[in-house]
């Protein structure tokens, strides 16, 4: 089901839409919506409890890797610089 959402706009915001929807062959409520769907992609989907729990969980995790030095050769070989074991 479709909702109406209303928004008040200062003069100068107005036109610039306005402005940016006609440029674009657009309407503004078609402009509109696209910015709205363009900012809910960049919201985080997952709240910060949750990637903070799921980094906690991984960290519990002992697996082996090489000192600093040893992964730089390793990806260094993996480009080409070197022969791989």
């Amino acid at each position: 089901m479709a909702k109406r959402l209303q928004v008040i706009l200062q003069d100068p915001d107005y036109r610039e839409i306005r402005r940016i929807a006609r440029a674009r062959g657009v309407s503004i409520a078609q402009w509109v919506r696209t910015a709205l769907a363009a900012a809910r992609r960049e919201e985080p989907s997952d709240g910060v409890a949750k990637k903070l729990a799921a980094l906690r969980a991984a960290a519990r995790h002992n697996f082996p890797a090489p000192d600093i030095e040893t992964m730089l050769a390793e990806i260094a070989r993996g480009y080409g610089d070197g022969p791989l074991p």
